[in-house]
């Protein structure tokens, strides 16, 4: 790491910046992109404003707002100062908001016009700032200090490593949300680690989709390409299809980030149906050489609806789905696979473009250690625990959950369940809470059922759990796409639909039992009306449907 000697975030800014100063930074689509140059004085003086505002090191002040270009400025104007951001999901419900602002007793919150709304009537005694992120104007708080984009910081601010730069707190799939305290080494060095992972040059363009709010999107998709000196492009409207689609052909992304439920349903929208439409190449797209013909012609087509220079195309936050996956792979689609999580800073695992493997998470990155912890003799499947400088300094304000993750040696446990191969790919088996027991003690992994379920006509996604002792697949089938069928008759409209949840949920269930081991085989299909309830890296908030159970045969 020559360029970066010192791994804090303000060092990374001020070294790329020198560099690639009048490169573009970030933009919004179809407008001018701010410079390294601008990028950086515009940081110095929001973190003057800052000071202005009595904000001091160690001091927490939090981010609310979608994803545009001064959502960085105002995260490096935070940490470059030695002050702590609290990353807050737009998501996130009013009263999670509060709650965490509470907790991690944020003094200021930049926040966007759009989302005031949801801090209505509230009460939060540490906070005595809101600055409007949109022009960094002070919003509420008694004070006459305005922004000065010529400003600079009367004082020195000297950052050190181990400082804590990030509390991003978790909506993860198991309940209560958790302070994950990041240093800028944590963040820092995962970024270093994951620009290892591709070429990524000052040429490149990165259209960002996810959240910056979490750590995926914030250290791959934001700190990985301002140390390259890429530009990254930003969505004014939330990332739909008529959105996107114009976005992909203005900017012509090189780069994206994503999580597997996007490509997945555009695999099983777009894709997917045109070779099932017409029985011959039905038929032909059942044999793998016809497969892989047509498979390579779909990714040429896919590509050009990416903006045609898409050269790396990152897949994280859950597991893809292995048919989906196998589509990508043979359509010669320059995805990637990443593992991680927040605690990680994400990163711990990877594979690029060019040495994909199918299920695989890939490789340990470089500076970082892996154990499979207590492998079970036969299978020799384990909890998976990672140690190295991307590990979290512990949770917020929570000594004792600290105490259940990380060992006094630095080893995280990570709650997943994993495997190496020969050649040191690791795959992963699902998460060890997950699991369900046999009733002959058999470990039975809920992910790899739900991926059997997911490639099941009309099933949008679906959830495994356990009922008293039976195995029921919770599913949310595609009610459009049936309804289509019988838009034609007037009477009795909803029995046939009735009829046909009934008929697809039958051949479910057998499409299901002949695919997966004798002690996996589901009891009980239960569909689902609505979509299920999910984290903001689109996985499914488990917690919330475990505990539930089918009443009078109504679907939950």
């Amino acid at each position: 790491m020559p360029d970066f000697p010192t791994l804090t975030l303000q060092a990374l800014l001020e070294t790329t910046a020198k560099k690639h100063a009048r490169r573009p930074a970030v933009a919004f689509v179809g407008e001018e992109p701010i410079s390294y140059k601008d990028f950086l004085e515009k940081t110095k003086a929001v973190s003057a404003m800052l000071e202005k505002l009595n904000v001091k090191p160690g001091d927490r002040v939090a981010l609310l707002a979608a994803n545009m270009p001064y959502w960085g400025i105002a995260y490096f104007a935070i940490v470059s100062m030695g002050a702590v951001v609290v990353p807050l999901l737009p998501d996130f419900s009013g009263e999670e908001i509060k709650n965490i602002l509470r907790h991690s007793r944020s003094v200021a919150l930049f926040i966007s016009q759009g989302l005031v709304s949801k801090l209505a009537s509230s009460n939060i005694h540490s906070l005595r700032y809101k600055i409007d992120i949109d022009d960094f104007s002070v919003l509420e708080g008694e004070t006459d200090v305005q922004f000065d984009k010529n400003a600079v910081p009367q004082n020195e601010y000297t950052v050190a490593e181990d400082d804590l730069a990030a509390i991003i707190y978790t909506s993860g799939t198991t309940g209560k949300s958790k302070g994950v305290m990041l240093t800028h080494k944590n963040i820092a060095s995962n970024a270093m680690q994951g620009k290892t992972i591709e070429n990524i040059t000052d040429k490149d363009r990165f259209l960002s989709v996810l959240p910056l709010s979490h750590t995926y999107e914030n250290t791959i998709g934001f700190i990985v390409p301002l140390i390259s000196g890429s530009c990254i492009y930003y969505l004014k409207r939330a990332p739909s299809p008529s959105v996107l689609l114009p976005a992909f052909q203005k900017v012509k992304p090189t780069m994206m980030l994503t999580v597997p439920l996007i490509i997945e349903k555009i695999y099983r929208a777009k894709i997917l149906p045109a070779f099932m439409d017409k029985k011959i190449v039905k038929k032909l797209y059942g044999k793998p050489f016809f497969r892989k013909k047509l498979n390579l012609m779909a990714g040429k087509k896919l590509l050009k609806t990416f903006g045609g220079e898409l050269k790396f195309f990152g897949i994280g936050g859950a597991k893809i789905n292995e048919q989906v996956e196998r589509f990508l792979l043979e359509a010669k689609f320059p995805y990637a696979v990443g593992y991680g999580l927040t605690e990680t800073s994400p990163l711990i695992t990877a594979f690029g473009t060019k040495n994909a493997r199918l299920q695989s998470a890939g490789k340990v990155l470089k500076d970082v250690e892996i154990e499979i912890h207590n492998p079970d003799e036969e299978t020799g499947e384990g909890e998976i625990w990672a140690r190295g400088p991307n590990i979290m300094k512990g949770y917020y304000k929570e000594p004792e959950l600290t105490a259940n993750v990380l060992t006094e040696d630095g080893w995280f446990h990570t709650g997943d369940l994993g495997i190496f191969d020969e050649e040191g790919y690791l795959y992963i088996r699902g998460r060890s809470k997950n699991v369900i027991i046999g009733p002959g003690g058999e470990n039975i992994y809920p992910e790899e059922i739900e991926s059997v379920i997911n490639n099941f006509k009309h099933v949008i996604e679906s959830l495994v759990i356990e009922q008293k002792g039976k195995l029921v697949a919770l599913v949310h089938f595609d009610r459009e796409e049936i309804e289509k069928k019988y838009q034609e008759i007037k009477e009795g409209f909803s029995e046939y639909v009735e009829n046909a949840y009934k008929e697809l949920s039958t051949d479910l269930k057998e499409y299901i039992n002949t695919r997966v081991s004798r002690f996996s085989k589901i009891q009980q299909i239960v569909p689902q009306n609505e979509e299920f309830i999910k984290t903001a890296t689109k996985k499914i908030k488990r917690f919330l449907y475990n505990d539930k159970t089918e009443k009078n045969g109504e679907r939950i």
